[in-house]
């Protein structure tokens, strides 16, 4: 099973998994942020020289955790698809068989801002489209980064790394998760993102995901 650091939050246990995804025992449910199926073909489409076979490293990434854990649903945090020049036909066709391999796990996409320009999923993915917040409790679901009135936020949008320095001007950027009472944000899970610099700012708890482990930033 992937390696995994388990935390509490709001009452829940939560799995912050290395391959930059949530999993939430109780709800047996995988969460992911900002996937951008598409992206790579949308900047080829631009006559942008970027690599192929983003989509497809990106779903079997996502084969590898539903198949690891118990999954009975999984909830993507916004920015399923990038864009509608994304929607390529060979596209379409690897999402379609990657859903016809978990058939059995309901599929919920939080609408982001990319999904609101790129449109639906088609139908045949059998997706369930949800604009936000979502309410799962305790917490609600989101792809913005905005406080909730009344519960605490899952989200994602930012796409969050953190930079670590070294004494030699060495540099290092990883992406993390970013865990607080009031909003709590996702990395990008998608190939092909860039990413938010972060910084440690209590009470909000940083955890970096790299080389297959996640651990904590130390204040």
């Amino acid at each position: 099973m992937p390696a995994h650091v388990e935390i509490e939050l709001c009452g829940e246990r939560l799995w912050l998994l290395a391959d930059r995804a949530l999993y939430w025992p109780a709800r047996k449910a995988l969460l992911v942020a900002d996937v951008h199926i598409g992206k790579a073909a949308s900047y080829r489409a631009l006559h942008q020289p970027v690599p192929r076979g983003t989509t497809a490293a990106t779903l079997e990434r996502l084969d590898s955790l539903l198949g690891a854990y118990p999954c009975e649903q999984m909830i993507v945090l916004g920015d399923f698809i990038h864009a509608r020049s994304g929607r390529a036909p060979a596209t379409l066709a690897l999402l379609t068989a990657w859903r016809e391999r978990h058939a059995g796990v309901h599929f919920r996409l939080i609408r982001g801002n990319h999904d609101r320009h790129a449109g639906d999923p088609p139908a045949q993915l059998g997706i369930e489209v949800l604009d936000e917040p979502w309410v799962m409790d305790p917490f609600a679901l989101q792809h913005e980064p905005q406080v909730h009135p009344s519960r605490p936020v899952l989200a994602g949008h930012v796409h969050p790394v953190c930079v670590l320095r070294g004494r030699a001007r060495q540099r290092l950027r990883l992406p993390c998760f970013v865990i607080d009472e009031q909003v709590s944000l996702l990395p990008a899970f998608g190939e092909f993102t860039g990413g938010w610099e972060v910084k440690p700012d209590a009470p909000a708890r940083l955890y970096l995901a790299g080389d297959g482990q996640v651990w904590p930033l130390a204040p």
